[in-house]
């Protein structure tokens, strides 16, 4: 077998190990004295570091041997809890995430450690009481008689080893009841031992181990120079195993396969029967209940499968649309019933897909606790994080990229928002801050919410700011309402930082936050209110793969507008028009909105005839609202957006296109990009 075929497995075990660890010494920060907590965390360092040691990244094995080491002095009662223990475990968790990630990047997963492995040490106990596996080790290790049966030539070879200085032993090693990768789990075993020793025999067979033809137990004969509490503490270290057993072998205690037949007398064996009927019937019993429990439901899937199987779904979609067109030409009652059945399946085809995509957004949420306990502690403030709808699910493109505009945004709540416990005292409030982190589902979108109870937004500060840096003029500056004020904040290269930090000054952030969030199909809003806190509200689509559109004829050409972005629609006549700061407008419902002609934005060639009204379709982001003039609607339909590829992605309100079902193409219109 080869190591590398495992290596996706480590990689991600080793993240969950991690993420685990993150989320219980946070825990432990609370409830300092939760014996229960720190066995948790002992338990997710011990498996990542069998798993590091089996994979052969020593760096990462001994780091993690070293915070064990500080864990097991906790949970023995030799070291209490304190902040400075909880801040060098933290720094050691880091080091290791930095580790994986390098491993995960292609590299080696080597990094210099030596200050925090100095201050572990510094923390550590000097003689700290020996594990329980140890001590199961030191009870069990005196020669007791084999529990293999071996050919006279096996036996002859242990011998000759034994005389010329050699240990043998026979290992026992069950298997948790959990694990799934059993045949890998025994390999790991295989190899470590091998690095050590000779392996003589297994129970059962080599063949059977590989083929997972075994419950969960085995045992192997080796011969090795190697003590057995070093022999054991390896074994162990490979995860998925529940306990290790090991017994010495010394010349006269191991039994032969011939003692086996010629020792036992009929009444001996009958005697024997007997006796092990009962636990063999129980043992039975217990494993008929063991089959009966319900199994896992969940298998690991490579995120690239799913994109293929989403790409060859989207090229059905587009099938299914011809088949419709083709349905209508022909008037067949029997084709028609059939395509609508077609259409009927492939929707809940199409469900199931994106359902297979949807990753819960507490993938995202996870990292902010510890990211928020660091912040805080680097700018002298007390925060509490409150995290709500977790369990939200969200496409997995989009839960890729908004990670990062959430770690601006939540930097600059924490930097400029939460003012320090002194501030915060003097102004009647509690010393510590919240942040709320909040996420929820709302029709064909999900909406992310982040809220401080901070100083809020100055707004005039944001406006002399805006106006001297020329994001806007001072004209300008009279007609904005409030939100808009608050959304200059988002303006690339601005910032009301009076000086520059490790965390937030710079003018960058916010802006990138913003274009992150449009390029998804979304939008971000700004309430505020000074002295009470801000609120930032994310608006983001379920997913970005196969969208609902509103089709448009723009001469000869169609567009797609997303129903996302879409008010309503509506057909004015052409004496409605006004005109204003040379920009044609209608008073739509008490409200004036600029008109936009599609065939002027996009140059469409026009015949040259003038309509005595226009079809519009009002489409807004965030306050802001626009008529788009159209001449015609074709109606409603679920298109798959598709790029336009490397040498047109600069293409001016244009996100992508789809694949009519007469086989047209339609460019899809980006709403966001036509709204200033």
């Amino acid at each position: 077998m080869e190591m590398s075929q495992y290596l996706e497995i480590f990689i991600e075990e080793s993240k969950e190990n991690l993420q685990a660890c993150n989320e219980q010494l946070l825990a432990l920060e609370k409830h300092p004295n939760d014996l229960s907590i720190v066995n948790e965390i002992f338990r997710a360092a011990h498996t990542l570091k069998g798993m590091a040691a089996t994979m052969g990244y020593d760096d990462l094995a001994n780091l993690t041997h070293k915070m064990e080491n500080v864990l097991d002095g906790i949970r023995n009662g030799v070291l209490a809890v304190t902040p400075g223990i909880l801040d060098v475990v933290f720094q050691a968790v880091d080091d290791l995430e930095a580790m994986v990630f390098s491993i995960a990047d292609g590299g080696d997963g080597k990094r210099d450690v030596s200050d925090v492995v100095r201050l572990l040490q510094q923390i550590e106990s000097g003689d700290a009481p020996g594990t329980a596996a140890e001590q199961e080790v030191a009870a069990t290790a005196t020669a007791l008689p084999s529990r293999l049966t071996y050919e006279a030539y096996e036996q002859t070879v242990i011998e000759e080893a034994i005389e010329q200085g050699f240990k043998c032993f026979e290992i026992s090693v069950s298997l948790r009841e959990d694990c799934l990768l059993k045949a890998a789990r025994v390999y790991m075993v295989f190899e470590l031992l091998e690095k050590d020793g000779e392996v003589i025999k297994s129970d059962p067979p080599v063949d059977q181990l590989e083929e997972e033809r075994f419950d969960r137990d085995f045992t192997v004969s080796i011969l090795t120079m190697e003590s057995a509490e070093s022999m054991a503490g390896k074994v162990e270290s490979v995860s998925e195993i529940d306990r290790v057993s090991i017994s010495p072998i010394e010349t006269g205690t191991f039994r032969s396969s011939e003692d086996t037949f010629t020792e036992s007398s009929p009444e001996k064996i009958q005697h024997e029967i007997v006796e092990e009927s009962t636990p063999r019937l129980k043992e039975e019993n217990a494993e008929n209940v063991k089959k009966a429990a319900p199994s896992s439901k969940t298998i690991r899937v490579n995120i690239d499968r799913l994109d293929i199987l989403m790409n060859l779904f989207e090229e059905l979609v587009i099938d299914r649309g011809r088949l419709e067109e083709i349905s209508k030409q022909f008037d067949n009652p029997e084709l028609n019933e059939t395509v609508e059945r077609m259409t009927r399946i492939s929707g809940d085809l199409q469900s199931i897909i994106l359902n297979m995509r949807m990753v819960p957004v507490e993938t995202v949420f996870n990292r902010f606790p510890r990211m928020v306990r660091q912040l805080a502690k680097d700018l002298d403030k007390q925060i509490e994080l409150e995290i709500e709808g977790a369990e939200t699910e969200l496409d997995r493109t989009v839960i890729d990229e908004i990670g990062d505009p959430l770690v601006h945004l939540i930097r600059n709540a924490i930097d400029h928002g939460i003012e320090t416990p002194e501030v915060r005292t003097k102004h009647g409030k509690e010393p510590f801050g919240t942040v709320k982190l909040k996420a929820y589902h709302s029709g064909n979108h999900v909406f992310i919410e982040l809220e401080d109870d901070g100083a809020g937004i100055n707004k005039e500060k944001v406006l002399q700011k805006a106006i001297d840096k020329g994001i806007v003029s001072s004209d300008q500056a009279l007609t904005l309402s409030d939100r808009q004020i608050y959304e200059l904040i988002l303006s690339s290269g601005f910032s009301t930082a009076e000086k520059l930090s490790d965390i937030s000054g710079r003018g960058v952030g916010l802006d990138v936050v913003r274009s992150t969030i449009e390029s998804l199909g979304g939008s971000i809003t700004i309430d505020s209110t000074v002295g009470e806190g801000s609120r930032f509200s994310i608006q983001l689509p379920l997913t970005l793969s196969i969208i609902a559109v509103m089709l448009v004829d723009v001469k000869s050409e169609k567009y797609a507008i997303p129903l996302s972005s879409i008010i309503e629609t509506a057909i004015i006549k052409k004496e409605d028009v006004l005109h204003a700061h040379n920009q044609k407008v209608i008073d739509f419902r008490g409200k004036v909105v600029p008109l936009l002609f599609l065939e002027e934005v996009f140059e469409v060639p026009s015949e040259g005839d003038e309509a005595d009204q226009y079809s519009i379709v009002l489409v807004r982001k965030g306050e802001k609202t626009a008529a788009l003039v159209v001449d015609s609607f074709i109606g409603q339909q679920e298109v798959v957006l598709k790029s336009l590829g490397h040498y047109l992605n600069d293409i001016f309100a244009i996100s992508g296109a789809t694949i009519l079902g007469d086989g047209q193409v339609a460019l899809i219109i980006d709403c966001n990009a036509l709204i200033h």
